[in-house]
């Protein structure tokens, strides 16, 4: 007989969140500053079993938080007898508090007890990076009982100038259109060059030719672009929790039949200037070029 799913408890959850903050704390000379914004990303199976307690999750995830830094800040013996020096500087809450969100993980793949946490911290800029203020990025994974983590530091916004070209050469070709938007790498411009593009987060099967660095409610493969032969545009989506076009929802392409996905086909116009909303989370101002 096949394992029971093992499903998340809220124990776990927090404890989780826990590790996030102990892996994404970031030593400055006077203080150590700890991540304040975190997501959580949970199987729609251990989201809805939850939903009930949620408000308890996050106050006691909070109140682990604190009882964390606190623990972590006690001073040794030796340091007591003043017989050691502290060789970290002390550990500092956000000023703003904790800020803790709990939301369904809309990747495919994901299992029942997975769990994926996302965390932010600004901090001052590091002389590699140049002057300004960056935001570290921590994320921690429990997939399949195995534990994973990782960070990055991203460049303020100004450091992306906007009108610099991602996604490709544009080679002297023609271009159809411009998409400029903002996600955790910064400001961005891509323009379009092909009569059909691929919008969303991709990864090892998925290629898009706008690759977006955000939350996972944006869709690994979240919409298609397509110019035809008119020049009118169209997109497709693809998404599992919506697209917008200057605010109004865009007709969903895809059916879930007996567990998998099946493309209708369904395809909504886009004006020659518009907003696309990604999943409420994330959006692209497009213009289309005659």
């Amino acid at each position: 007989m096949p394992a029971a799913p093992t499903h998340a408890t809220a124990r776990e959850i927090i404890l989780e969140i826990v590790r996030n903050m102990r892996d994404g704390l970031e030593p400055l000379h006077y203080s150590t500053l700890a991540p304040a914004i975190y997501n959580v990303y949970l199987h729609p199976s251990d989201l809805d079993r939850l939903r009930g307690i949620l408000p308890r999750i996050v106050l006691e995830a909070r109140q682990a938080l604190d009882a964390e830094v606190e623990s972590l800040n006690r001073a040794s013996l030796g340091e007591r007898l003043k017989l050691t020096r502290r060789h970290e500087p002390r550990i500092t809450a956000p000023e703003g508090g904790w800020q803790i969100g709990i939301l369904e993980n809309t990747d495919d793949g994901v299992e029942p007890g997975d769990i994926v946490i996302y965390s932010e911290l600004a901090l001052p800029a590091k002389p590699e990076f140049g002057a300004g203020s960056m935001t570290k990025r921590i994320a921690t994974r429990r997939m399949g009982g195995t534990l994973s983590s990782s960070s990055s530091y991203d460049k303020p916004t100004g450091a992306v100038l906007p009108g610099g070209d991602v996604g490709g050469d544009v080679g002297g070709g023609p271009v159809f259109a411009v998409i400029e938007y903002e996600d955790q790498g910064g400001r961005k411009l891509y323009r379009m060059t092909k009569e059909q593009i691929v919008v969303g987060r991709g990864g090892r099967d998925y290629w898009t030719d706008i690759k977006l660095d955000t939350l996972p409610d944006v869709s690994r493969e979240h919409f298609r672009l397509r110019r035809d032969a008119s020049g009118k545009f169209f997109l497709k989506d693809l998404s599992r929790l919506g697209t917008t076009i200057n605010g109004q929802p865009a007709p969903s392409s895809v059916d879930v039949v007996d567990g998998a996905k099946r493309d209708r086909n369904v395809e909504a116009e886009v004006p020659e200037k518009a907003r696309i909303g990604l999943a409420g989370v994330l959006f692209l101002e497009f213009r289309g070029i005659p």
